[in-house]
C-alpha cells in the first residue's frame, strides 16, 4: 500500500510516454491514477495473486519504484502459460531495466511457477518493447489483426512468445553471457 504515492506520480508523469501502449480505460488519465485509487488496484491483485491468476511485480531501481511487470492469466495443466506485461519509467527507458526486469520474470515463471510458455504482445511500432522482448530470448510468431483496443482505435499487436525450452540455464545469465547484463 505504501507504493500509491511513487505508483500514482510515475504512471501521471508518464502518461505521453504510455498512453500510445494501454488499453483503453474511460475517464481522464490523471483522475484514474489519482494515489486515490491505488488501494483498489492493490486490492485487485492481491485477490488475483492469491487465486493463482497473477503475478504482479513493482519495478525497483536501486530502492525507487520505476516501474510494474505483471505475468497474468496463469494457465495450468497441460498448457501451463501465461502473459506478460511490462512498464517503465521514460527516464529508465533504453538503459536495459525493462529487459532485466523480464527476464527476472521469465525465469521466475519457468523455475519456481512451473510454467511453460510466456507470450506478449507488442504494437509493431513499439520498437522499445520489441527490443526488451528480443533481447530476452522471445520469437516472434505472428500478427494479431485488430488484437487490443488501445488508445481509441483497434491496433494490431506482434505475438511474441517463450518457452522453457528454449531458454539455456536462466534469462538473466543470457543476458550476461551477451554482454546485456552484469552483475554488481
Amino acid at each position: 500500500m505504501r507504493d500509491s504515492a511513487d505508483w500514482s506520480r510515475l504512471r501521471i508523469r508518464n502518461r505521453d510516454w504510455l498512453v500510445p501502449w494501454e488499453p483503453t480505460a474511460d475517464g481522464n488519465w490523471a483522475a484514474r491514477h489519482h494515489r486515490s485509487n491505488w488501494p483498489a488496484l492493490y486490492s485487485v491483485l492481491k485477490a488475483e495473486a492469491k487465486r493463482g491468476a497473477l503475478l504482479p511485480f513493482v519495478i525497483e531501481v536501486d530502492g525507487e519504484y520505476t516501474g510494474q511487470l505483471t505475468i497474468g492469466n496463469l494457465q495450468r495443466g497441460a498448457v501451463r502459460s501465461a502473459w506478460i506485461g511490462y512498464w517503465v519509467d521514460q527516464d529508465w527507458t533504453g538503459k536495459g531495466v525493462a529487459t532485466a526486469a523480464v527476464a527476472l520474470g521469465v525465469d521466475h515463471a519457468f523455475g519456481p511457477v512451473g510454467l511453460h510458455r510466456l507470450e506478449a504482445t507488442v504494437q509493431p511500432s513499439n520498437a522499445a518493447s520489441r527490443s526488451v522482448l528480443t533481447h530476452v530470448g522471445f520469437r516472434h510468431e505472428g500478427v494479431l489483426k485488430r488484437y487490443m483496443d488501445v488508445n481509441g482505435r483497434w491496433r494490431d499487436h506482434d505475438l511474441f512468445a517463450l518457452t522453457a525450452e528454449e531458454v539455456i540455464s536462466s534469462a538473466v545469465e543470457t543476458l550476461v553471457r551477451s554482454g546485456r547484463a552484469q552483475f554488481r
